[in-house]
């Protein structure tokens, strides 16, 4: 349930209101938008009706909420959500640049890498410390030592890091050392973490189940935000279809479902989506067109001797060709990077 309020409506109105969904057993969200705030109810609403609210003087019209999510829901949120990470802005306008190697390798591998992509323009940097594999043979990762070193890069290049949690082992080290904590496609429905993330101070990007619903996917969101951190971004990276050609299908029209339906940003991750660099080019235009608020690609100086994922890889001069198209774009639609 949604109350929305008359432009006219004061501090003490929405007191008042608040204690009213105090009274009914729900817990009041209040947004002050531009123009009009809401309120929303968070609870069971099913045996409350509606018109206890209307007859208020300060109410508008009350509209009921069909969706499971409530938090993420854009009827509880009209205007859309600025996530800041670390000065960085994803979504209203604004869009994220997430670049870097699959993997950690070594300091000076990371940093070679990290360097060539900020001078292409990218405003966020990826490399994965932890690796969940398919494969337990694969190389996982350096762990707390790969951590390490992409904090030291981020002091070295000046450029906020996205690293992907696994276990809850490391919540506490990575809220301390991670501007933008990743959640993979394995952890989407991991409950338990994702009601640890609701605690930490970081932003967390969310990326899609490989076989999960949209409702799925933000009701994990609605997890976090319920437990208390808001910030939450998502990011598709592809699912499970019945083609093999590719690594995965990259559902585009994610990009309008998840806007529509929420005020939450979304990026787009088209080298886990495809798993053929030659892919990441036409998608990442694509998704940008699409009114996607940023991507994350995978750019490795070698990509085939990469430890991790160099199909999927691109060489940072090819990366500075796309974010100029991708700068571009931007620019056409009326959006800034970062």
């Amino acid at each position: 349930m949604v109350i929305a309020l008359k432009p006219q409506a004061t501090k003490d109105d929405i007191l008042r209101l608040e204690e009213k969904i105090r009274q009914k057993g729900l817990t009041p969200h209040t947004i002050h938008g531009a123009e009009i705030s809401v309120i929303g109810c968070i609870g069971n609403t099913t045996h409350v009706d509606s018109k206890f609210f209307e007859m208020d003087v300060a109410v508008d019209r009350v509209v009921q909420v069909q969706e499971a999510y409530k938090l993420a829901n854009r009827a509880f949120h009209p205007e859309d959500t600025q996530v800041d990470v670390s000065g960085v802005l994803i979504g209203g306008g604004h869009i994220g640049l997430i670049a870097g190697p699959c993997s950690v390798e070594s300091y000076e591998q990371t940093l070679e890498i990290a360097k060539a992509a900020k001078a292409s323009g990218a405003n966020l940097l990826r490399g994965g410390a932890f690796k969940p594999r398919s494969s337990p043979y694969a190389f996982q990762g350096l762990g707390l030592e790969g951590l390490e070193i992409l904090c030291a890069v981020r002091e070295e290049v000046g450029i906020p890091i996205v690293t992907e949690l696994l276990s809850p082992e490391y919540v506490e080290a990575f809220n301390d050392k991670v501007d933008l904590i990743q959640i993979g496609a394995r952890n989407m429905q991991n409950f338990d973490l994702l009601r640890q993330l609701g605690q930490v101070d970081r932003p967390i990007l969310l990326k899609r189940g490989l076989s999960a619903t949209y409702e799925e996917w933000i009701m994990s969101a609605e997890y976090i935000m319920d437990s208390g951190n808001k910030n939450v971004i998502f990011c598709e990276r592809g699912i499970r279809t019945f083609e093999t050609y590719t690594r995965n299908t990259l559902d585009l029209q994610s990009i309008t479902v998840i806007k529509r339906n929420t005020h939450l940003p979304i990026i787009i991750d088209p080298s886990h989506a495809g798993g053929k660099r030659w892919l990441i080019e036409p998608m990442a235009k694509a998704a940008i067109a699409g009114d996607a608020d940023g991507l994350m690609i995978e750019v490795h100086s070698d990509p085939e001797t990469a430890l991790c994922d160099g199909p999927q890889s691109i060489v940072p001069e090819d990366f500075d060709i796309l974010l100029q198209q991708i700068k571009a774009i931007a620019n056409v639609l009326g959006k800034t990077i970062g």
